[in-house]
């Protein structure tokens, strides 16, 4: 044992040392350590949470790429079909990955009842449609299964359904124009078998799911054609990569869209939690590394005649500065051990308990706060924190080397 190491824990241990002037300001360093800590990884969790649920909301309506026709329509409507005869359908092998593809089509209508109406687009869906992505976010009913003949069952949101009065088993009429708008519209009665609620708005006020054969059929499409393909990845974090790498497997008269690129007003507002969250990282380091320079100046001072009597024992200054860094890491890493301790306690009370809610869930798509915990950024904060702290600490410890040996020793 170095005997550095050795007289630090001596000082940790004896009852003067916590009982000292130092030892009130050494508490609030250790807490401001630890109310920082807390903070950080709130604000972190809570960024990280939202960010991952609006994603998996926006992702689960319409894939992470979609492949799509180049034409100049910016309508939610398919126009021109592609064929399923594809080399990437129905299993997108030339590009890893890929974790679902699936062949989909829209087509605008309108809802009309005795007493309202409501614009909405059918999304047609197919045997292929992976109906796992949607299920989390079902309320009442079940989902429809499109294997068979023609079916009128149909998916709405809750949105929906209480505008327009609608209960589970409900059946209702919506008309779909044609291409000639001197033509008398499509007429379709539908029936509702299930109920979703996604909190997400843009989505629950527009859609609604139903047969792809309906549109197939109003369309004049063959069975082979749809509208487009949604395709989701295992890794969100290559969105870019993958829709590269797609880009040039499929052939060129076909256009492929990030997610990000089809809602980039969503993903532009979810970034900002990211500033946010820097920014408060770098305050609350600032705050608790300034506390614990206090508490090492403070400490320093208190043990002045120490200093000197290890100097002139002829101690080197950085054997002397190592005393009061081993001192100092100890209260780091105390502060960090109850920081971590409350703090995660608290974010997995939210996680299962979902305590704190939003005041306006409209305006961040879900009622429930989200965290989102994870064992990367939780070690990666704990030693930036550790770090940053460790090192803020090496400019008062340069005092010792300025003290002289006799002055200390008579110091009172």
């Amino acid at each position: 044992m170095n005997y550095e190491f050795f007289i630090a824990k001596r000082i940790i241990g004896s009852k003067a040392y916590k009982s000292s002037v130092s030892a009130p300001i050494i508490k609030i360093g250790i807490a401001a350590i630890a109310i920082g800590v807390i903070v950080m990884l709130i604000a972190i969790a809570t960024g990280l949470g939202l960010q991952k649920k609006v994603r998996e909301k926006v992702v689960a309506f319409n894939g992470h790429i979609t492949i799509t026709n180049f034409d100049t329509n910016a309508s939610n409507e398919s126009l021109d079909p592609i064929s399923t005869d594809q080399n990437f359908y129905p299993n997108f092998n030339s590009v890893d990955g890929i974790k679902h593809i699936q062949a989909v089509a829209t087509k605008f209508g309108v809802i009309r009842t005795e007493t309202d109406f409501e614009g909405i687009v059918l999304k047609g869906v197919g045997a292929d449609y992976d109906w796992n992505y949607v299920k989390e976010f079902l309320v009442e009913g079940e989902l429809p299964s499109y294997k068979g003949e023609l079916s009128n069952d149909v998916v709405i949101s809750s949105y929906l359904a209480n505008r327009l009065n609608f209960k589970l088993g409900d059946n209702f009429q919506t008309v779909f124009g044609k291409e000639n708008i001197e033509d008398l519209p499509f007429q379709r009665n539908f029936k509702i078998v299930g109920i979703f609620n996604s909190g997400f708005q843009e989505i629950d006020k527009n859609f609604m799911i139903g047969d792809l054969s309906h549109i197939q059929r109003m369309n004049k499409w063959s069975s082979t054609q749809v509208g487009n393909f949604e395709v989701y990845l295992n890794d969100f974090t290559q969105l870019i990569e993958k829709e590269q790498q797609i880009r040039s497997k499929t052939p060129s008269f076909l256009d492929t869209q990030t997610i990000e690129e089809k809602f980039s007003t969503t993903f532009e507002w979810i970034k900002i939690f990211d500033n946010n969250t820097y920014g408060i990282i770098a305050i609350m380091i600032i705050v608790a590394g300034i506390n614990m320079i206090t508490a090492l100046l403070v400490l320093i001072l208190e043990r002045t005649q120490m200093i000197g009597i290890l100097k002139a024992l002829g101690s080197s200054n950085w054997s002397i500065r190592k005393v009061f860094l081993y001192n100092a890491t100890y209260l780091i890493g105390l502060g960090l051990f109850w920081g971590n301790l409350i703090g995660l306690s608290l974010l997995f009370l939210q996680q299962q308990l979902g305590i704190l809610k939003f005041p306006d869930p409209e305006q961040y798509y879900v009622s429930v706060i989200p965290v989102h915990i994870a064992l990367d950024y939780i070690i990666l904060l704990n030693l930036g924190t550790f770090i940053a702290c460790f090192l803020m600490l090496l400019i008062p410890s340069v005092i010792i080397t300025k003290i002289s040996p006799v002055k200390a020793i008579r110091f009172e």
